[in-house]
């Protein structure tokens, strides 16, 4: 768990690199990162005040938007009740004794993943059914107990294809599991980091941040509640057998304030280094638009392949959506393509995709657009994209 002291320093640092003079553009644009670390630890922060100065640097409405799409995203029919009966949750109703066989006893060579919450482990059940099994640590296992019942609660009210599906959990005595589909791909940043072998190209690129969009979309606007993630980032998006996105791990997930006139959850700070948004941990306000934040991070994640901080690279080329920046400012922008995308890609195309991310990562949420005009203004870059390959 990193610590708050770090997260503050880090944060500050990046203020003070922002606070240098940009050149004249016609891209109103800008950005600033939050402070990460290539371990990307999870960070806890609780709401007390302190005195971060709030930037001055602020982001204009862009001309580059896209006009309202008449693709809008539509409401899923698939929604839970809103005090589901957690006995009654999904389609799999394991006892401890089966979840230990289905995986090996929690053999090491089925283990998918690690987080803050524990394991996962690829399981098959009696009927050959494949499915996710997240074993909470259990050391760890008191403490996270309410993260644990959030997740569940969260879960059993969600149902969207490009959200990892609930199917069942166990939760007696020292043992907390949680049951998911199995989601065969992997994960998002394996596949940047060229792990599965063949590298994402562009066209897949760009239909796994609509897919993720898509699913964020339902979780700010379509669910029974609001939903806000809290810890969007690439290793929790998982991809199917055809590359489509599934938003997983809802363990730091927070229903919106449902009060009249209230806009904001006051809240500690709970995130990952890297991908948190500066104005909630400078004002502990959680919003939906510190999901939007995050996307702008994991969006120039996957154009350019870099993790949010490199601790390897030369100092300017730390913090990736500050150099990011950078290059798209001095008229650079293909410098930023990842360069394990060894087609050519369309100049327009890839700029119009980074102005929307560094829209999205604005440091005052004002700023930033709602996320489903986000997926709206994907999908018309999509559009264009396909004419100008000639798919469509």
């Amino acid at each position: 768990m990193a610590a708050p002291g770090l997260v503050l320093i880090c944060y500050s640092f990046l203020c003070h690199c922002f606070g240098s003079r940009r050149k004249d553009t016609d891209d109103p644009v800008l950005v600033k990162e939050s402070n990460a670390m290539d371990s990307a630890p999870s960070v806890e922060m609780n709401p007390v005040p302190v005195n971060i100065p709030a930037s001055p640097l602020r982001v204009p409405a862009s001309p580059l938007r896209a006009p309202v799409s008449p693709l809008r995203v539509p409401p899923s029919p698939g929604r839970f009740s809103m005090s589901p009966k957690l006995d009654r949750i999904g389609s799999v109703h394991l006892t401890m004794r089966q979840v230990e066989r289905a995986t090996q006893n929690f053999s090491p060579s089925l283990k998918l993943g690690e987080g803050g919450f524990g394991t996962v482990y690829k399981a098959q059940l009696q009927d050959g059914q494949m499915v996710a099994i997240k074993r909470a640590s259990k050391e760890h296992s008191d403490a996270l107990r309410s993260e644990f019942r959030s997740e569940i609660e969260l879960l059993a009210k969600i149902e969207h294809r490009n959200l990892v599906k609930l199917l069942g959990y166990v939760d007696k005595g020292n043992d907390r599991i949680i049951i998911t589909e199995y989601v065969p791909n992997g994960t998002l940043r394996e596949h940047l980091d060229g792990v599965h072998g063949n590298c994402l190209d562009f066209s897949q690129r760009l239909e796994i941040s609509i897919d993720i969009a898509h699913g964020l979309t339902y979780l700010h606007l379509y669910a029974e509640k609001q939903i806000i993630h809290r810890d969007v980032k690439s290793s929790n998006i998982l991809l199917t057998d055809r590359m489509r996105a599934k938003v997983a791990d809802f363990g730091f997930a927070r229903l919106g304030d449902t009060e009249p006139g209230k806009t904001h959850v006051l809240t500690k700070v709970k995130g990952t280094v890297g991908y948190l948004d500066p104005e909630y941990m400078r004002t502990y306000k959680l919003t939906p638009k510190s999901d939007v934040y995050s996307f702008g991070v994991l969006l120039v994640e996957i154009l350019t392949g870099r993790r949010p901080v490199d601790s390897r690279r030369s100092m300017d080329e730390k913090v990736t959506i500050k150099w990011a920046f950078g290059k798209y400012n001095n008229g650079e922008t293909m410098d930023l393509v990842d360069p394990q995308m060894r087609e050519a890609v369309d100049k327009k195309i890839f700029k119009k995709m980074l102005n929307l991310a560094f829209q999205c990562a604005a440091p005052t949420r004002a700023d930033r657009p709602e996320m489903k005009s986000v997926a709206e203004q994907l999908w018309a870059i999509r559009v264009k994209y396909l004419k100008r390959v000639g798919r469509e």
